[in-house]
């Protein structure tokens, strides 16, 4: 390798570093999630509260406590929608998509997200 391999490998590097972290210091913290069932908005829970709801009719049980959200129980074959874990920044998604349920998180933010 050359000197020049090892500044190409180098610029990459610090390239990759600075994008991951703006990527870090630009996340928000989430203020509530909105549960879509086939794209339709069904329910809209502040995550500062403590509850357990049943989506779609009880195909997805959805827990909210501390801030985080996340499906505790699901009827689908595969459970990666439960496997997916706690999601509390805005813009993290939850999706079933047997069940086709979507759990999303918003900010404190209502502005306009995109003028065409």
């Amino acid at each position: 390798m050359k000197k020049r391999d090892f500044i190409l490998i180098g610029g990459i590097l610090l390239f990759a570093l600075a994008a991951l972290l703006a990527v870090e210091l630009s996340k928000e913290p989430g203020a509530y999630v909105i549960v879509r069932v086939d794209g339709e908005e069904t329910a809209r829970y502040s995550l500062s509260q403590t509850l357990t709801a049943d989506i779609n009719g009880g195909t997805n049980t959805l827990h909210i406590e501390s801030g985080k959200a996340w499906l505790t129980q699901a009827q689908c074959p595969d459970h990666l929608c439960i496997k997916r874990g706690m999601i509390d920044e805005a813009g993290e998604t939850i999706t079933c998509l047997p069940n086709r349920v979507t759990v999303t998180v918003y900010g404190t933010e209502t502005g306009v997200d995109l003028v065409s």
